[in-house]
């Protein structure tokens, strides 16, 4: 087995036992990345030579005796909305095609501190916005497991990297699924932290009241670590909660003898393809045999939560994207006027998504229509956050499928609302600040990873990891690698 092809806690223990070095282990992702990345696209930008020098650094305190982190010298990926120091950040458009951060997000101040090996920016879905990372300004992304489909998005780069080796780990977001949702389909682990529990300093705004960054990683240990290493309270967040941080690898326990899991019948919708329903069942149904009690539960405004999270994000990214024109900073396209110039800029640098989104929450916070829309569809979150509440007074946790179907092709997704309905497990969680995970669970007749999605009360993240860990303890779903370059 490559070392490309091995989690970060295995890599941690033959780098402590001086087995293999960091530089030897950052080489062969690069090399992996020389041998896919054209097939894949997972990159917007590289960063080979720092991250051989971090390596190298990272050599030097080994060979010094002294005691690493564990991510040390463990080579991972960074979401392109994830502002980097001196380091291009596009978000996926065009408008910041030549942006440089003058500042490291705080998720990028504790990765340093850890000495994780950076290998470079992963693309996405432009702004974050979209479910399968076709619309980045700058090429899709393509699935490892059959590259005439999408990865899943928006943090497409992200998931598809792990998934094809060409990072042993990655950060993504998440406003309605995107962490999740693409780890489903690349089958690899995601998992949204609570609303607040990692810092949002520094990742570019798409929803300011739904957004949070999280880890894609090979398996539920490695998801465990890098969450040790994000989460805590950041004074450069007025959102970031102040809970104390566990050590979430303490929750690794191959144990779900007596925890209660809801089945929540909404998620089980109709059209739902037949090989996703069939394997997430069974892996309830394989969970409710390790021990744990599963009943049926209801959470009667899903029905809503697409609609409401239509309404809601667009109209916070509206707002957001306001500061995109060409006047502070990024791309500039010249006008007549100061409007004109600004009306060029948007127009010809904001993609087709974006401008949708744009509309639409324009539209949703004009006057006449706030009451109607937005205003309304913050009174639906209430009731959605309500269902969770009322549900985990009878549950531990909940589970469902992550989404309603297998990565689909690339361009067959042509309508917007048809895109949006694939949202329909994961925006609710979102909606009502819930930790979430999704883990492998099974494949397709046609061979496409499904995902299983586990969902926690508030910063119960613990929770949601044992369970997942136990699942995947009586499983090899996690350690099949993507049938790209050769490997099966």
């Amino acid at each position: 087995m490559s070392l490309y092809e091995k989690p970060a806690h295995i890599l941690h223990d033959m780098l402590t036992r001086k087995e293999i070095s960091a530089r030897e282990l950052t080489e062969d992702v690069l090399s992996r990345i020389d041998a896919v990345e054209n097939e894949v696209g997972a990159y917007l930008l590289e960063m080979r030579e720092t991250a051989i020098a971090e390596a190298n650094r990272v050599d030097a305190k080994i060979a010094a005796g002294k005691e690493i982190h564990f991510l040390a010298g463990i080579p991972g990926a960074i979401k392109d909305n994830i502002c980097t120091k001196g380091v291009r950040t596009t978000a996926g458009s065009k408008i910041l095609e030549s942006f440089v951060p003058p500042y490291d997000a705080t998720v990028m101040t504790k990765l340093h501190d850890a000495d994780a090996v950076i290998l470079g920016k992963a693309n996405l879905d432009e702004f974050a916005m979209g479910g399968s990372t076709e619309n980045s300004a700058y090429h899709p992304t393509h699935n490892p497991w059959d590259t005439e489909r999408v990865p899943g998005g928006s943090s497409g780069g992200s998931a598809a990297a792990v998934a094809s080796g060409t990072a042993i780990w990655a950060l993504g977001s998440d406003t309605g699924g995107s962490i999740r949702q693409p780890a489903s389909f690349c089958g690899i682990v995601g998992l949204k932290p609570t609303y607040g529990r990692v810092s949002r300093y520094g990742l570019m705004a798409y929803a300011s009241s739904l957004d949070q960054i999280g880890p894609l990683t090979r398996d539920v240990t490695d998801a465990a670590h890098l969450m040790n290493v994000i989460a805590g309270h950041d004074v450069m967040d007025s959102t970031a909660s102040r809970a104390d941080v566990p050590d979430y690898t303490k929750a690794l326990q191959n144990d779900v003898k007596g925890l209660k899991i809801g089945l929540p019948k909404e998620y089980f919708i109709s059209g739902m393809d037949s090989d996703v329903e069939a394997s997430v069942r069974m892996a309830i149904a394989d969970v409710e045999a390790m021990g744990a009690e599963v009943r049926e539960i209801s959470l009667p405004h899903t029905d809503y939560a697409v609609s409401t999270y239509y309404l809601i994000a667009p109209a916070e990214a509206a707002t957001n994207l306001e500061r995109y024109d060409g006047v502070s900073y990024g791309v500039r396209v010249d006008g007549e006027d100061l409007v004109d110039m600004m009306t060029r800029t948007r127009t010809e640098k904001f993609g087709a998504e974006v401008k949708r989104r744009i509309l639409i929450g324009n539209y949703a916070l004009s006057a006449g229509y706030y009451d109607a829309y937005y205003l309304k569809a913050l009174k639906v979150r209430t009731l959605i956050q309500q269902d969770f509440t009322r549900a985990f007074e009878e549950v531990d946790v909940i589970m469902t499928p992550t989404a309603p179907t297998p990565a689909y092709k690339i361009g067959e997704m042509t309508s917007p609302l048809q895109m949006y309905l694939q949202d329909i497990s994961t925006v609710p969680l979102n909606l009502a600040g819930l930790p979430g995970i999704s883990v492998p669970c099974g494949f397709t007749a046609a061979g496409l990873p499904i995902g299983l999605q586990i969902i926690g009360r508030p910063l119960a993240e613990e929770t949601i990891l044992r369970a997942a860990y136990a699942y995947e303890q009586a499983h090899d779903f996690h350690t099949k690698m993507a049938p790209i370059g050769g490997k099966a």
